[in-house]
């Protein structure tokens, strides 16, 4: 089985972070490939201070280890150091009529 998931890096992290997530996700990690994502490029539209969102990034990374994340059996990464996203997200705006974008949520 694979598992994807992310957390967007908007603020310090609580405890609902924990329970709806970040708990889980941990749990998951021995069920098979666990892939989980620091969502900084989603986080642009709440979050625009670069410095804040670095620092925030950080903190989630640390949070994650430290609440039993095991860096063995599941890759965390931050979603901008992955330059498919953003290569991705540029061939579907070209190709995705404005109609059908209007249909999506944020």
């Amino acid at each position: 089985m694979r598992i994807l998931s992310g957390i967007q890096p908007t603020g310090i992290l609580h405890i609902g972070n924990y329970f709806g997530m970040m708990r889980p996700a941990i749990a998951l990690q021995d069920e098979g490939e666990a892939l989980y994502f620091i969502a900084d490029y989603h986080a642009l539209t709440s979050l625009r201070d670069p410095l804040a969102l670095r620092e925030n990034s950080r903190r989630v990374a640390l949070d994650f280890l430290a609440c039993g994340l095991n860096p063995d059996k599941a890759a965390l990464f931050r979603q901008s150091d992955v330059p498919q996203v953003t290569e991705l997200a540029w061939i579907l705006s070209t190709i995705t009529p404005v109609s059908r974008l209007e249909l999506a949520h944020s």
